[in-house]
């Protein structure tokens, strides 16, 4: 009967429970069994037995390096066992420089050309029953080979019967359902893991896969991609006034979810250059301003792309400078687009306050940190990198440290915060690859002040203000119906208000003695005054000039005044 429970509990959870004992045990082949059934994973599966396994970990026989190489080199294994999913998961793992170790990070990173593709006549299929067509009807030549492999899809390369030259990004079948799956899988092992560590807890992996999971999404459905790679060409267009960037054009009568069809570009890829004389001066000028326009799209237009490696950045054969993949773009709202502005604008001032209270409003936390011991400790991650160049900072050391002191004190930036931190450090990685050197503070600085007064212009203060109007306006118009449904429940069910005050004969004592207080301070006062009124015009040269009257009246004074002070201690 214990059998039978565990078996549906299990089932509500993971719809995939074959699946799950297919993970577990490429888990626990690699090495992984005593954190498996720290967590109490093996237990839920029925009649799951753990398989023969690698020598467990021991920390104590290794130094920290030696530990996590090899924690990353097992997980890598696993990784590659499990499929496409898995390689997804350490590829973006391996881009988590500001939570995960170097030695980690070392290994996931094999993991980048370490897919296996998909046979041609599996392609065919998909793409065929995408367009509803021969692929020999569309094409003149279609080179069966790929020129691609990623765990999302496969690209081809091909000649239109027109002849303009193309590339053909194709879905691998069933990856949706898998990634699906695996997902579930994935974050349910996490939050298992997790419970086993309160430093696998300190690092969120359980939120970073869930924020995978999200951005994959839009990389699933190529029809996402291709508005993304138009949408940025239409930003680029408007402040690339040289032509510099090309974008490929997308043949949108041939894109579906499944496949994706795109303009060809002719050209070597920056991680096949390993120096700026391979490169030439002419290039080299126009990969300064590129930087200068990729910055611009992130601040002005708050849409950027998320993945410059040297992999998707070309230098075609007319010298100018060409992109490709556009699955992982970043994308930031207006307020989230003000802040960093606000963030940038701060570090380039050094006014580490104002950082501060800007990260304030867009982390994550519980409980409000104390902000004097953060600004200390922001001031010492960020201070030794201001006004480097590209070539003196290591973006990855000044991200790991911002990130780091961040979660000391228990904040958590949100996933879109993190794609840019990753924009910037493959963008470093690409020049830092060919000896770029760049200050990236004045690259940004550039922009910065002119976006700082667009961002308080009139032009946007009225848009604030009708947005603010309306939002009021609808509160007008919305409380008085709840109000008046509130009443008429409580006068339908008979409602009574009870209104209790606790202590009610203290709180009256003590308002009592205050108004006596006062009145016996009052009339003290006066008897002063009018006391001296009596001497007023007189010579007085001895207590015998005074006159009983005063004398009377500042006794009276004197009495209440002994009075008051009784009062008081009482």
């Amino acid at each position: 009967m214990d059998l039978i429970k565990t078996s549906i509990g299990i089932t509500k959870t993971i719809k995939n429970v074959g699946r799950l004992r297919e993970i577990v045990s490429v888990f626990g082949r690699n090495g992984f069994s005593e954190l498996i059934v720290k967590s109490g994973v093996d237990k839920v599966i029925p009649g799951f037995a753990l398989p023969s396994r690698v020598s467990e970990l021991k920390e104590e026989d290794l130094t920290t390096e030696e530990w996590w190489k090899l924690i990353g080199e097992r997980i890598r294994k696993s990784f590659e066992e499990l499929g496409p999913s898995f390689v997804k998961l350490g590829q973006l793992l391996a881009t988590r420089e500001d939570i995960l170790p170097p030695p980690l990070i070392s290994e996931l990173k094999k993991l980048q050309n370490q897919v296996k593709g998909i046979s041609f006549e599996l392609a065919r299929s998909v793409m065929e029953a995408s367009w509803g067509d021969k692929i020999e009807n569309i094409f003149s030549i279609f080179n069966e080979e790929p020129i691609g492999t990623a765990s999302i899809g496969v690209a081809y390369r091909a000649t239109l019967n027109d002849g303009r030259e193309v590339v053909i990004k194709v879905r691998r079948p069933g990856i949706t359902k898998t990634l699906n799956t695996d997902f579930e899988i994935i974050l349910f092992l996490a939050k298992n893991i997790e419970k086993t560590s309160s430093e696998l807890r300190y690092l969120g992996i359980s939120k970073v896969i869930a924020d995978f999971f999200k951005s994959t999404q839009n990389e699933l459905n190529l029809m996402v991609e291709a508005q993304s790679c138009e949408r940025l060409a239409t930003n680029l267009a408007r402040i690339d006034k040289e032509g510099i960037l090309v974008i490929p054009k997308v043949y949108r009568e041939y894109c579906t979810q499944e496949v994706m069809v795109m303009e060809f570009l002719d050209g070597r890829p920056f991680n096949e250059f390993h120096s700026l004389e391979s490169l030439g001066e002419d290039v080299l000028v126009k990969l300064e301003k590129s930087v200068e326009l990729f910055t611009h799209t992130l601040l002005a237009d708050g849409f950027f792309h998320a993945d410059l490696h040297g992999g998707n950045f070309f230098v075609l054969k007319d010298r100018r400078i060409g992109i490709i993949d556009f699955g992982l773009m970043g994308s930031l709202s207006k307020k989230n687009r003000a802040n960093l502005i606000a963030i940038l604008y701060a570090v380039i001032n050094q006014n580490y306050d104002n950082l501060v209270y800007e990260f304030l409003e867009v982390a994550e936390y519980d409980t409000i940190p104390n902000h004097e011991e953060l600004i200390r400790d922001i001031k010492d991650a960020i201070s030794p990198y201001l006004g480097l160049s590209i070539q003196e900072t290591n973006m990855t050391e000044l991200v790991r440290g911002l990130v780091t002191t961040l979660a000391k004190h228990q904040l958590y930036l949100p996933r879109e915060w993190f794609i840019i931190f990753r924009a910037l450090m493959t963008l470093d990685g690409v020049g830092k690859s060919i000896g770029l050197d760049l200050n990236i503070f004045k690259v940004l600085e550039k922009d910065l002040e002119g976006l700082v007064k667009d961002l308080f212009s009139r032009k946007n203060a009225e848009e604030e203000l009708m947005w603010v109007a309306k939002d009021v306006i609808n509160s007008m118009r919305i409380v008085p119906k709840h109000m008046r449904w509130f009443l008429k429940e409580i006068s339908k069910n008979n409602y009574a208000v009870e209104l209790r005050i606790s202590d009610l004969g203290k709180h009256t004592k003590s308002i009592a003695r205050s108004i006596n207080f006062l009145g016996l301070a009052l009339i003290t006062c006066v008897c002063i005054l009018t006391g001296a009124l009596f001497v007023k015009d007189r010579v007085i040269m001895s207590f015998a000039d005074i006159p009983t009257l005063a004398w009377v009246f500042w006794g009276i004074a004197f009495y209440l005044f002994v009075r008051i002070t009784l009062f008081r201690k009482i």
